[in-house]
């Protein structure tokens, strides 16, 4: 987990030298806070205009796939922040596979979720046909 961190600390860090760079270079002399203004609104906007469109597509099926996508985003950020959270306390090992294994637990508890839904779905279908049949 440390490794990952530390790399993707090694990614970030490089691409903010290479947009400071580039920017000095085409003669803006943008602070650090102008290129978070700027880096940010519009990977913001991107990634907005992105799930917007496959949340609008995905509502005409299934707004329990909306909630999911939702969930599992806030899950990916509690887990990372407790696996962090315990390598500053020091009060457990900060480990990759613990993450890994967090978010196998939210997708089984999901699963046996869709499943009694599907239940639900299927005897309510049952019943209904029943109650058509009898009239």
């Amino acid at each position: 987990m440390k490794e990952f961190i530390l790399l993707l600390t090694e990614v970030v860090n490089a691409l903010h030298d290479l947009i400071g760079s580039s920017t000095k270079t085409v003669g803006l002399e943008l602070t650090d806070k102008d290129l978070h203004l700027w880096v940010f609104g519009i990977v913001g906007l991107c990634s907005f205009l992105f799930v917007h469109f496959i949340f609008r597509m995905l509502a005409k099926y299934s707004v329990t796939s909306i909630s999911f996508i939702y969930t599992f985003t806030l899950m990916v950020i509690l887990v990372f922040a407790i696996e962090i959270q315990q390598k500053i306390t020091g009060r457990g090992k900060m480990e990759f596979d613990d993450a890994v294994v967090s978010l196998w637990g939210f997708l089984l508890f999901f699963a046996g979720f869709l499943v009694l839904k599907g239940i639900g779905k299927g005897v309510r279908k049952f019943l209904k046909g029943r109650n058509v049949k009898s009239q």
